[in-house]
């Protein structure tokens, strides 16, 4: 187990890393349960079997073994996110019961916050008060708060003329891929998950392969919720082979990034901004300034919400 492997020199890393002074955090270094693609409610091997290291950026020491999805992966956990939005009750559910479910879920984040920031703090490189008080703190707000507008997603009908009315109906995306950058892995993970819970939406996640374990261990407290299966799966793997696979799929209605996930077109990461764009998929790039360029001078810049 890698909780073994790192002994405690592990123990010793993280109370330097500002694990004492009060803040109710454990002093001993969590196990890790969570290393498989969650796909479909269960937790699986990757088809391929293989798998990659996550690694404490500090020590560069490795954390755990986690399984590296890639295209077929990727099929499986789109096909059963389609089924559960074409044929599932998620999106059929009521707003409120849906609102009711996503405060669960943040009460047991809140719940397992110490175990979450130690994951958070090993994995990311962050000083473990900064990331209960800040990291962990945002999560569970975020989720909070979008649960809070699950119930208040409606249209509006207006008075276009004697004759006349206009009535729109705000309806739910589909299935959504979510790539989830490195540097707030907990923050920008339900800042793409909630929304789209909210909306009920269906998605496949692909968290950073830097910092993975907190995504696996947020899939599982969403079942624990009572989030139905199928609803949220999580691919962990790489840009160029599960990020590129997710960005193309047809079956994909949108994709949603952090900018950091796409620096540059001569990247492997902005290969998958080119297959947004191959494929007319809609797409959303939250940060600061994000734009893209094309060879033939066209450019595209993200518009203020």
């Amino acid at each position: 187990m890698a909780s073994e492997r790192n002994g405690d020199g592990g123990k010793a890393r993280a109370a330097e890393n500002g694990n004492g002074g009060g803040s109710g955090v454990p002093m001993e270094m969590p196990e890790i349960r969570h290393t498989k693609l969650f796909i479909n409610g269960a937790f699986v091997d990757a088809v391929s079997g293989k798998t990659f290291e996550t690694r404490d950026p500090r020590t560069g020491d490795v954390i755990a073994s986690i399984a590296e999805g890639d295209k077929k992966d990727v099929d499986l956990a789109v096909k059963v996110a389609r089924e559960a939005f074409d044929h599932g009750k998620w999106p059929r559910m009521p707003g409120s019961e849906r609102g009711r479910i996503m405060m669960k879920y943040a009460d047991l984040v809140e719940e397992h916050a110490d175990e979450l920031t130690l994951l958070e703090s090993l994995d990311a490189g962050k000083p473990c008060t900064v990331t209960r008080a800040v990291d962990m703190a945002t999560a569970v707000r975020s989720l909070r708060y979008f649960a809070g507008a699950a119930d208040k997603i409606h249209g509006e009908t207006l008075k276009m003329s004697r004759q006349f009315q206009g009535h729109t109906l705000r309806e739910p995306m589909g299935v959504a891929g979510l790539i989830i950058p490195w540097n707030f892995p907990a923050i920008m993970f339900f800042s793409k998950v909630a929304p789209a819970l909210a909306a009920g939406c269906t998605m496949v996640v692909k968290p950073a392969e830097q910092t993975p374990l907190s995504a696996l261990y947020f899939a599982h407290l969403a079942k624990q919720a009572g989030v139905p299966d199928g609803v949220i799966n999580v691919i962990t793997g790489f840009g160029p082979t599960a990020g590129a696979a997710i960005a193309s799929h047809m079956d994909v209605d949108m994709v949603i990034s952090q900018h950091q996930s796409f620096s540059s077109c001569t990247s492997a990461s902005g290969h998958t901004v080119f297959l947004l764009w191959s494929f007319v998929r809609a797409g959303e790039f939250h940060g600061i300034n994000s734009s893209w360029a094309a060879d033939n001078g066209g450019v595209g810049e993200e518009q203020p919400e």
